[in-house]
């Protein structure tokens, strides 16, 4: 980029980043004015600085954007040394490369030359130092050359070797590579990294723009401009110089499509790394894309952190089923479950090549062989035939006896494929496993609707017992309860993206009660199990835990000791408490709003039928706290007794997923972040599939600024609960949390095309509007959803705030007197945003004191929530962060 580019880039940024985020839209479209690499370059800075890996660390963007100076451009015949400069190659923010020629030894070479006001930063200028260290010391014919490092005229510079030929990107997109191209290629970039990590130097930046092939096939790996030394071993330089490479604070290093999900986390990197990034070059030097890319960065972070990659069949039909296997164990998810060595797997690489050219082989010496063979039969039986035959019948015979013979071949082949093809489609559902499935509500065939409770409630167990499994991806009961009516088992299968369909019939009579369960393998179109129970209605308890063991059997999964142990244990044996708490999930699932105080009353007396029912417990401490958190009741009242509540669950079973997710919202309130995040974690652990989890697990990432890692649990809510508009919302509110403002909008109004009636997403729109300074459409869109039925109070108070900052102050002081003068519970912490809207900054302040006093719920949002962008620079509001526990 040229000189002018990048003074730019730092003239923008410093004025922006001194902006409330709400005026920084508007600053950055005035500025940038239509230049969208500018644009793109100020908002990576912008997104550096908001967006550090661990709310823990500051970040570095600052920093970063003050090391951006003017390039050299050196012109030709500038002389560093005795390297006299020919050309620039290119640029960047840490220096230029040059095309140089060596004058003592005539060749040529590439000079890296860092930039003084890099360099004048002691931690840069010993992180350019190591990676040229780092890099000479790897010894290997497929690693870029070091020559030399040095000083000139008070600049720093590295001495390479020069490559010429293409980047492997240029050549994946110039035309599609052979499978023995594909090999070859891989081969030599694992041997590479094989002695890179043998050194115990992990590359970290694997992709196709740092391989270079040269014109003759030669593959050269370059750039170990991010390569970490990951043990304190000298690997044969000095001991001052062998540091873990600390990377700027706050900066995920790396490209994206090419990061690993430990790197996109921010966690602790090894050379697996570079495994699973050399998996990706190699899926997209087969398959000519990423297997995670995204329409934008945020769902490349979510495909890269939950999805699994798209079968590398559907790119290419001729790909060996051992290249195949490579290339999924190269990108498992899991550390663990990838090769543990580089080594390993390039063992692998080879043996696929040796086999690949034995069959070409066989294939070349085979072809010679049969045309000799079948010439000479030919010529043989002419022979033979021509002593008794005349030329002319000779002929005739001839072509009828070929002709009788190929159609016997013709039908031997034809009935020996009907066979294979039978046994095939007959075995297929027997042997694969399968790997989702969905759980359609039971029909209640009795006639009688007061027992929907109950055929809703025995497939809503099993969906609870079945997501426990990891697995396994099982549906959300939102989602596949949506498909009541439907019996178009393929279609529901489609719509929800599953291998299999749980369907029920539920039928009570007295005390009689009849199941009918039907497992169907959607791939195929058949049916896997099905059976009927004919027990007492008080066997509904064993019934639901039967079914959930068979139904895990009949799916092939291979399960360990603790995972049987899960799907056979016992809830409750009493079964009027399991009874009432069918009853209480039933009502709260029809009707939150109006049902949930009738609901507690069934879990509370649940838990008095049966005082070690853990799952009633958990049921009672997350709906204490709804009534808390959504303004329903006061804290102070409400969540001593969730609080309670929760502990008795975790007494009575500790493997209970809900209870853990119960005692992380309780931290939250007490500001324990770590433990909140300690309690996520688990319940994700003993239940994957779990939706609740997933969910407020995000909500948490958003809170503490962990972004990227919020928006990927969105969409793995989104993934498990696809046809749920809540859960949808759950992407939108995540970006408009990370101030990815436009991308919010975008997403929102994708569900509006849904349903246009939701309220929900108008509010969520509403936030992305203000944030943006839109007040006039932010306000719009609250009157939507309250249109549409939201009588939340939060709603008034960010309505009020709209009307305040687009200067109708009437209305907002209107709304205000009635939030002041209400009976029922008003946020204090969500009222300080209306306070600041007016620009009453002692009341907001005030109202934030009271809302820390009473452990306010909303204060959670505290760093997040652009409401409070104007009182952000005060001295208080940075104390109270502090308080709660929230980075400054």
């Amino acid at each position: 980029m040229n000189s002018e580019h990048w003074q730019k880039v730092k003239s923008i940024f410093d004025a922006v980043i001194e902006l409330a985020p709400s005026e920084r839209e508007k600053f950055l479209v005035k500025s940038c004015d239509g230049d969208d690499e500018l644009r793109c370059d100020v908002e990576q800075l912008l997104a550096s600085s908001d967006e550090a890996k661990s709310f823990m660390e500051k970040p570095a963007a600052s920093e970063i954007a003050s090391l951006i100076v003017e390039p050299k451009n050196l012109a030709a015949g500038t002389s560093f040394g005795h390297y006299e400069i020919v050309k620039q190659i290119g640029a960047g923010g840490m220096g230029e490369v040059y095309l140089a020629k060596d004058t003592k030894l005539e060749r040529k070479v590439a000079v890296k030359i860092l930039n003084e006001k890099f360099a004048a930063h002691e931690s840069n200028l010993q992180r350019f130092i190591r990676e040229a260290k780092a890099a000479s010391a790897l010894n290997h014919p497929n690693i870029l050359v070091i020559h030399e490092i040095g000083a000139s005229d008070n600049s720093n510079y590295i001495v390479s070797e020069f490559i010429e030929g293409e980047t492997l990107r240029e050549v994946i997109e110039n035309s599609p590579l052979k499978l023995s191209e594909v090999l070859d290629i891989s081969i030599q970039i694992t041997n590479a990294l094989c002695a890179a990590h043998e050194a115990h130097i992990v590359h970290r930046d694997i992709k196709p723009d740092n391989i270079m092939i040269r014109p003759d096939g030669f593959v050269k790996i370059l750039d170990f401009g991010l390569a970490k030394l990951v043990e304190q071993k000298a690997v044969g330089l000095e001991a001052p110089t062998v540091k873990q490479n600390q990377t700027a604070k706050g900066v995920i290093m790396g490209t994206v499509n090419y990061m690993s999900p430990e790197q996109a986390k921010g966690e602790k990197i090894d050379a697996r790394t570079d495994i699973f990034s050399f998996g990706v070059v190699l899926y997209e030097m087969i398959a000519g894309r990423t297997p995670f890319a995204g329409d934008s960065m945020s769902e490349t972070f979510a495909n890269l952190i939950n999805s699994e990659p798209p079968p590398l069949t559907r790119f290419s039909s001729n790909v060996p089923d051992e290249l195949n296997r490579i290339v999924a164990k190269t990108l498992r998810k899991k550390r663990d479950e990838r090769y543990q060595t580089m080594k390993d797997l390039l063992i692998d690489l080879k043996n696929v090549r040796q086999e690949l050219e034995f069959q070409n082989q066989l294939e070349r010496t085979a072809a010679p062989q049969r045309e000799k063979a079948e010439t000479q039969s030919f010529n043989q039986t002419t022979a033979d035939t021509r002593h008794t035959t005349s030329s002319a019948e000779y002929l005739i015979g001839e072509i009828k006896s070929r002709r009788r013979g190929f159609a016997v071949g013709l039908l031997v082949v034809l009935l020996a494929s009907i066979g294979l093809g039978y046994w095939f489609f007959a075995n297929r559902s027997s042997n694969a496993a399968i790997e989702s499935i969905a759980v359609l509500p039971f029909e209640n065939a009795s006639g009688d609707a007061d027992l929907d409770y109950l055929s809703d409630g025995l497939s809503e167990s099993l969906i609870d017992r079945l997501s426990e499994l990891p697995q396994l991806k099982v549906i959300a009961r939102s989602s596949s309860f949506k498909f009541r009516s439907n019996t178009d088992v393929q279609d529901v299968a489609r719509k929800l993206d599953v291998q299999a369909i749980i369907m029920g019939k539920v039928i009570r009579r007295g005390d009689d009660l009849t199941i009918r369960i039907e497992l169907i393998d959607t791939r195929e179109n058949v049916q896997l199990w099905g059976e009927q129970f004919d027990r007492k209605a008080t066997d509904a308890i064993t019934i639901q835990r039967e079914i959930a063991q068979m139904v895990s059997g009949k799916l092939r999964l291979k399960l360990s000791g603790a995972q049987e142990q899960k799907l056979a244990k016992h809830g409750t044996d009493n079964p009027q408490a399991y009874e009432l708490l069918l009853k209480g999930d039933f009502l709260v699932q029809k009707n939150p709003g109006e049902n949930m105080t009738k609901a507690i009353e069934y879990y509370e007396q649940a838990t008095i039928l049966d005082p070690n029912y853990a799952l009633a417990f958990a049921r009672l401490s997350r709906y204490y706290q709804s009534y808390a958190a959504n303004s329903i009741l006061d804290p102070k009242d409400m969540l001593p007794k969730a609080r309670t509540a929760a502990q008795k669950a975790i007494e009575l079973d500790e493997n209970l997923a809900e209870a853990h997710i119960e005692l992380a919202r309780l931290a939250l309130n007490d500001w324990d972040w770590r433990t909140a995040e300690r309690e996520f974690l688990r319940a994700l652990e003993l239940n994957p599939n779990l939706v609740t989890a997933h969910n407020r697990y995000g909500t948490y990432l958003s809170a503490i600024g962990r972004h990227e890692q919020a928006i990927a649990e969105a969409y793995r809510v989104k993934e498990l609960n696809p046809q749920s508009l809540n859960s949808r919302l759950g992407v939108p509110y995540a970006l408009v949390m990370a101030r990815k403002f436009d991308e919010s909008i975008a997403e929102t109004k994708k569900i509006l095309e849904l349903d246009q009636k939701f309220s929900p997403a108008y509010l969520v729109l509403g936030f992305a509007f203000a944030g943006k300074g839109m007040y006039k459409q932010a306000i719009a869109a609250y009157q939507e959803s309250k249109q549409y039925g939201n009588t939340e109070l939060s709603l008034n108070i960010y309505l009020g705030a709209g009307y305040a900052r687009a200067g109708e102050r009437e209305k907002a002081q209107e709304i205000l007197k009635q939030l002041e003068t209400s009976d029922k519970y008003v946020s204090p912490g969500e009222l300080a945003v209306l306070y600041a809207a007016l620009g009453e900054r002692e009341k907001a302040f005030a109202s934030l004191e009271k809302a820390y006093a009473a452990h306010d719920l909303q204060l959670q949002s505290l760093k997040i929530d652009s409401g409070f962008d104007s009182l952000r620079y005060d001295p208080r509001f940075q104390d109270l962060l502090r308080r709660v526990g929230l980075p400054q």
